[in-house]
């Protein structure tokens, strides 16, 4: 660095002619005061003083500055900055000079710029350094979490390059992760470094077919079907069928024609029945049409844990109708199920029941409760003999804190009508007519008519496509009965109505549903669903009951040990996305813990490993609850402790998402030419490169450095004026003078 230091004044032709007046008449005044001493050598330096204090004043008149200028001895830097993220490799870049038909990828067509060949002719005047930014690797991808950040680059490259003069910035524009890049560029633009842009890549999309999400559940049951969803998003001009195959990571194939729409996105599933236990992979495979240009996008995959397990029922009713007949005769031949029984029969001597199926009393405290993981409730209510106020607490709690299942199968008897002033109020999903408990009845029978969200709904999936699911509920045996709902709570979900009646609200609910704390609630306002056993036996009959049951104890059965039980929300993660944590955590006894220490922890795939720790929600039922954010996708590893009781439960979840950074998608020059607008640089097109080394070499030189201190107001220059003051002033008494 080479400095030069000069003195200058920053003066005018008036502020010059009064110094030099006032310095003129002041030497002619002192000296004429000096004679009149008859020179005497002490008056002599007093007056030589008081000139050199108006000289001094003359001076700073004129403004004096001292002036350093920093010179650079080296050459000026320019960086060139180039993207190497994945989305580079997106081939979309054709040569728009030339008829070839060649299509290149994002970073083939910059690959000239990373070459130290090509800045040889302006290596004399700068000095090139070429960085990349971003990565191509999934796996580094994935362990950070990071995808194309253009911002930092940007605005870290005056501290990372001495003498930066200006900057190449190659890439798709395609940032999604970081600050607005154009935040950095009003930066540089401050500091004078303009930026000169290559776009490249297309700004619309590519032909392309993309498996976007792969919904599976987290377990299933071996022996029962598993329905997977999934999502295909297309940006072909014409839509196609295409036959989908789902693979199991034991050899197992399904296939299924699906008719993909043109440039939007189809949701389909396929139903897979698992036959044995243990842990599967589930992987399914888009053919790639003859069109498209990314065929990497056309798997996903996914794991899932099939067991065979026992989910625990409790049915509670008073007089044994056909609806609760038919009920237990499902469940109870489920393989699936074990089925508790509970009668409050007017006629018996004692509640109970006639076989091993049947408990003698509602279960009491919470260590009995807890183990049912869905309750029905039939025609009973808060009378002497059935259930009691803290019997309604206890429903309330199991199903808001531990996340089991309630089902409100009203009767004729309007015994529940009883239970809307309990705790259970609040549970139920729709609002009832006071003024007629025991619902209506008809001699003719009455039919369901799905709602949309009931044609969507696994409850109501009676067939294996959508069509046909509703001609199997259009043909279902009607009911003769129907419950006195007026109308759904709000947040509830109607999944099928009256098809006939209605008042001011609508049509009157018949089915509906609604999630309580972790738990979920059903209404199902007839008592008519074992008439659908009519000509076709249980086929019916049987699945819907099952499905309800597997429904609403899914929650609560994603992970659970002898102890402890872990459940999370949402059921399907996306990356970023923050879940709820909930644990139930019993004592030894079986009794909930009321307050402990329990932590979980996360290992994401990348290795990554965090630990959470819960807090508790609901004392009472041993509830604890904590949240997480995901930032890979792929399966976790939990591992749950508890510290008072020694207990450890190991589960997992699966986060969707693909990687951030993905090829196909559309180039965004608009971002690169506002970088370059903001930094007053320029846009090349990708096909004209030489223009870069054009434009570097008519840079000018550049500006030094300067340094200036202005004397004529520095506090050293004041405090020397003080002195000089001082000492006339003394030099004034010892004289006599004053």
């Amino acid at each position: 660095m080479n400095t030069v230091r000069s003195l200058t004044f920053v003066w005018s032709p008036i502020s010059m002619a009064l110094s030099v007046i006032v310095m003129s008449v002041t030497a002619a005044l002192c000296f004429v005061a000096w004679r009149r001493t008859g020179y005497r050598t002490s008056f002599g330096a007093l007056e030589l003083l008081r000139l050199a204090l108006v000289c001094f004043v003359a001076l700073l008149f004129n403004q004096p500055e001292w002036v350093e200028e920093f010179r650079p001895d080296e050459k000026p830097t320019v960086a060139v900055l180039w993207d190497n993220s994945a989305s580079m490799e997106t081939q979309d870049v054709t040569n728009n000079e030339t008829a070839s038909t060649t299509v290149k990828t994002r970073r083939e067509a910059i690959s000239r710029l990373t070459d130290s060949v090509f800045w040889t002719s302006v290596q004399d005047k700068l000095s090139i350094v070429r960085q990349p930014f971003g990565t191509n690797d999934p796996a580094a991808t994935a362990a950070s979490g990071r995808g194309t950040n253009l911002h930092e680059p940007l605005a870290q490259a005056p501290q990372r390059f001495r003498n930066l003069r200006a900057i190449v910035l190659a890439s798709d524009g395609d940032w999604n992760e970081g600050e607005p890049p154009v935040q950095a560029a009003s930066a540089l633009r401050l500091k004078g470094i303009p930026v000169f842009s290559i776009p490249v890549g297309s700004s619309s999309r590519l032909p392309d077919i993309e498996l976007i999400s792969l919904d599976s559940p987290m377990f299933g049951i071996a022996g029962k079907s598993v329905r997977v969803p999934f999502t295909i998003e297309s940006t072909l001009p014409r839509e196609h069928v295409a036959t989908v195959k789902l693979k199991t990571s034991d050899g197992e194939e399904i296939s299924k024609e699906i008719r993909i729409a043109a440039m939007g996105r189809t949701s389909e599933w396929m139903i897979w029945k698992p036959k044995t236990t243990g842990d599967y992979t589930l992987t399914v495979d888009v053919p790639q049409h003859a069109d498209e240009l990314v065929p990497d996008n056309n798997r996903l995959a996914a794991p899932i844990a099939i067991r065979e397990e026992k989910l625990r029922v409790l049915v509670v009713e008073s007089v044994p109708r056909w609806e609760y007949r038919y009920l237990r005769n499902a469940l109870s031949r489920d393989p699936g199920v074990e089925i508790s029984c509970l009668l409050f029969h007017p006629g018996l001597n004692k509640a109970g029941g006639g076989n091993k199926d049947y408990i003698k009393q509602f279960p009491k405290g919470l260590d009995e409760l807890s183990k049912f993981d869905v309750v029905f409730l039939g025609d009973v209510g808060l009378e002497d003999g059935q259930l009691s106020t803290e019997d309604c607490r206890l429903l309330k709690g199991l199903v808001e804190h531990q996340a089991s299942g309630l089902v409100f199968m009203p009767g004729w008897q309007g015994r529940q009508m009883s239970l809307v002033d309990t705790e259970l109020g609040d549970l139920c999903p729709v609002m009832m007519d006071a003024a007629q408990p025991g619902g209506w009845g008809s001699r003719t029978a009455s039919h369901f008519e799905l709602t949309e969200l009931g044609r969507r709904s696994l409850l109501t999936k009676l067939a294996d496509t959508q069509d046909d699911n509703i001609e199997v509920w259009e043909g279902l045996p009607g009911f003769q009965w129907y419950a006195p709902a007026v109308r759904a709570k709000a947040g509830c979900e109607v999944l099928a109505v009256h098809k006939d009646m209605s008042n001011e609200f609508g049509r009157l609910p018949l089915l509906a549903t609604r999630t309580f704390g972790a738990g979920k609630v059903l209404f199902m306002g007839t008592d008519g669903a074992w008439r659908w056993r009519k000509g076709v036996e249980d086929k019916y009959h049987y699945r819907f009951w099952g499905q309800v049951v597997r429904w609403m104890a899914y929650q609560r059965n994603m992970a659970k040990g002898e102890s402890m039980r872990m459940y999370y929300s949402p059921e399907q993660p996306q990356v970023r996305q923050t879940i709820a944590l909930s644990a139930n955590v019993m004592e030894k006894s079986g009794e909930p813990l009321p307050k402990g220490d329990v932590t979980a922890r996360i290992v994401a795939p990348s290795g990554k490993a965090e630990t959470v720790r819960f807090t508790s929600s609901g004392d009472e039922w041993g509830a604890f609850a904590s949240r997480f954010t995901t930032e890979e996708p792929g399966k976790h590893d939990v591992t749950l402790t508890c510290k008072q009781t020694g207990a450890i439960l190991e589960a997992s979840f699966f986060v969707q998402g693909t990687a951030i950074e993905r090829t196909g998608r559309a180039a965004r020059p608009e971002v690169l030419e506002e970088i370059s607008r903001v930094t007053q640089g320029q846009v090349i097109a990708q096909d004209r490169l030489e223009q870069v080394l054009q434009n570097l070499a008519a840079l000018p030189e550049p500006l030094p450095s300067i340094r200036r201190v202005q004397l004529w107001c520095h506090p050293v220059v004041a405090t020397v004026l003080v002195v000089m003051l001082g000492t006339f002033w003394v030099g004034r008494k010892v004289i006599g003078l004053i």
